[in-house]
């Protein structure tokens, strides 16, 4: 589903005693708060508060993005006062590897995810209800893109559901999806969730880059 939340509408949130991924490689430990959908020096009154004791939060970011021929700033998703409050809360230690190539959380572990300010999932569950998923049919970007050098094809379906073909094998992974801005999140049939980005029209996703099938 598309996100059609205003600013306004997005209370603020702080994440409390975490382990913060300022970027991949740069971690701190404290609070991470949020207002109008960006990331603030400090909290606003009476926000929602998560709290984040033992676990990680991690910047949304698919590093491939900054291959592009006109790449984001290098630090356009660092976790930072000004930036927007995009990321995942994930039980335990999560490595910068993992952070800028293929963030893959299992529903245990993923404790909240946040994209520009409105929590989306809470404890490994979406927060939307399902049947909001049919508002996606109105975004425009739907379709199929497709990662040549891979060999994988992703749908965007307009029932809110994907599914992907690998080396000629239909459906190798299907499940929900949800468009908020330029991101997309995934909840897989299988049992986990997964994280792309829209850059232009391609479509990054866990290493792929996947340009729009004509």
């Amino acid at each position: 589903m598309t996100n059609t939340a205003t600013d306004t509408a997005i209370p603020a949130l702080v994440i409390t005693d975490a382990r913060v991924h300022v970027s991949p490689e740069h971690v701190r430990t404290g609070d991470l708060a949020t207002e109008g959908g960006r990331i603030v020096a400090r909290a606003a009154p009476d926000p929602i508060r998560i709290d984040g004791s033992g676990a990680s939060v991690v910047p949304l970011l698919v590093d491939t993005v900054f291959d592009e021929a006109e790449p984001p700033a290098s630090d356009a998703f660092d976790l930072v006062p000004g930036n927007p409050a995009s990321f995942a809360l994930v039980a335990g230690s999560v490595s910068a590897s993992s952070i800028r190539h293929q963030l893959v959380v299992h529903p245990r572990q993923l404790r909240a995810v946040v994209v520009d300010g409105a929590v989306l999932v809470r404890d490994g569950v979406p927060v939307r209800p399902e049947d909001e998923g049919s508002g996606v049919s109105a975004d425009g970007r739907l379709g199929a893109y497709r990662d040549t050098i891979r060999d994988m094809t992703q749908h965007l379906l307009s029932n809110g559901r994907y599914t992907e073909t690998r080396g000629g094998r239909r459906d190798a992974y299907t499940g929900r999806y949800w468009i908020d801005g330029d991101r997309v999140t995934y909840l897989d049939d299988t049992g986990f969730w997964a994280f792309g980005q829209f850059h232009g029209d391609v479509l990054h996703h866990a290493g792929f880059v996947l340009r729009p099938v004509h």
